[in-house]
């Protein structure tokens, strides 16, 4: 299975809103890297907003999206936290939270109604937000010799290598990062040059 270098997040928090006979949903999305960071921005949102019935909620983390939950607060099962996480998938979204508030009005929306509403408010939220791409890269250490600077500066040109930092002053040390999809080309590259030591840092 090829591995994930790629995905898409967004870069600061943004709000949605809908409304349907007179209950109101305000969406509220927020870039996060772990489910502590969840934690804190539901504790904001519900101390923002103590009236509110429901406090619904889904998370996407990691670039895969491998650790997700929906949380329908009280709302029938699979009514408000899984159309929201459906919206995060639908736009390919991760390392994303997103909490939709309800304000009862009074009037009945049925399942039906409840899964379009927290989805709408989510894909509002989701339509205001700035939509990045970022890369999940790895980061070498090359130790080589006078004889190989040729060898490694053409493997840095030839891969387009991201330069961090380079050492001349006892042994020739070139540190650089690249998408994880280039590792196996990068290690292949390395191994017609035996001097040269290369170990991921």
């Amino acid at each position: 299975m090829e591995a994930i270098d790629a995905y898409k997040t967004v870069s600061k928090a943004s709000e949605g809103f809908f409304k349907d006979r007179g209950s109101k949903f305000s969406a509220y999305l927020f870039p996060v890297k772990s489910e502590e960071e969840v934690t804190i921005y539901l504790e904001e949102v519900k101390i923002a907003h103590p009236k509110a019935r429901h406090h619904c909620y889904a998370y996407r983390i990691s670039p895969d999206g491998s650790l997700f939950r929906a949380n329908d607060d009280g709302e029938p099962s699979g009514s408000a936290g899984k159309p929201i996480l459906n919206a995060l998938l639908s736009a390919e979204l991760t390392d994303c939270f997103v909490v939709v508030v309800r304000y009862f009005g009074g009037t009945l929306l049925g399942v039906s109604g409840l899964i379009n509403a927290y989805k709408t408010a989510a894909e509002e939220a989701i339509a205001t937000s700035k939509i990045i791409e970022c890369t999940v890269d790895q980061t070498f250490e090359a130790v080589y010799g006078f004889d190989d600077m040729h060898g490694v500066m053409r493997i840095m040109k030839d891969l387009d290598l991201n330069i961090i930092g380079q050492d001349y002053k006892e042994n020739n040390i070139i540190t650089f990062s690249a998408r994880l999809s280039l590792e196996s080309a990068i290690l292949e590259a390395f191994e017609e040059l035996y001097r040269v030591e290369l170990k991921k840092i």
